[in-house]
C-alpha cells in the first residue's frame, strides 16, 4: 500500500494538478490562471502565518495551565500541512491546504485524523488484530531513592 501512496503523491497529483490548471487557463486565460496561481500561494502564506500564531498562542497556553497540548500539537501539524498545500501552486492542493487552514474544518479533519492514529496505536499495542502479543515481558523497574540530603520533588 506504501507504493500506491507514493504513485499518488508523486505521479497522479501533479498531472490533476497540470490538468485542473490548463482547464483553468483555457476558461480564464493563461494570464489570469497566473495570477490566480500566486494570489493562492500569498493567501497560504498568510493564513499560515495567522492560524500558525493562533495555534502557538493555545500550544502555550496548554503548557501554561499544566496539561497535555495534544490537540494544540494535532493543529500544529495540520496547519503545517494546509500551509504547504497552498503554497504549493495548484488548485487541488490549494483546496486541501484551505481545508487544512480553516479552523471549523480543521476539527474535523482532527477527529478523523486522531481516530484513524488511535486505532493504529490499539493495534501496535495490543498486538495483531486486537489479539494480545504471544509473549509477556517481566519488568525490572523499581523505586528510585533518592540520596539522603536532597528534596524530592
Amino acid at each position: 500500500m506504501p507504493v500506491l501512496a507514493l504513485i499518488l503523491v508523486f505521479v497522479i497529483v501533479p498531472i490533476a494538478e497540470l490538468y485542473v490548471i490548463l482547464k483553468v487557463g483555457d476558461a480564464i486565460g493563461i494570464g489570469w490562471t497566473i495570477l490566480l496561481l500566486v494570489a493562492d500561494s500569498l493567501l497560504g502564506s498568510f493564513l499560515l502565518r495567522s492560524q500558525g500564531r493562533t495555534v502557538w498562542r493555545r500550544f502555550n497556553g496548554a503548557l501554561a495551565e499544566g496539561r497535555m497540548p495534544h490537540r494544540e500539537v494535532m493543529d500544529g501539524v495540520l496547519v503545517i500541512f494546509g500551509g504547504a498545500f497552498l503554497i504549493t501552486p495548484g488548485f487541488i492542493t490549494d483546496i486541501f491546504g484551505l481545508l487544512l487552514l480553516l479552523p471549523p474544518t480543521r476539527a474535523v479533519i482532527r477527529r478523523l485524523v486522531a481516530a484513524r492514529l488511535g486505532r493504529r496505536v490499539v493495534v501496535g499495542v495490543t498486538g495483531s488484530r486486537g489479539r494480545p502479543p504471544a509473549f509477556d515481558v517481566e519488568g525490572t523497574a523499581s523505586e528510585y531513592q533518592s540520596p539522603p540530603g536532597r528534596l524530592e520533588r
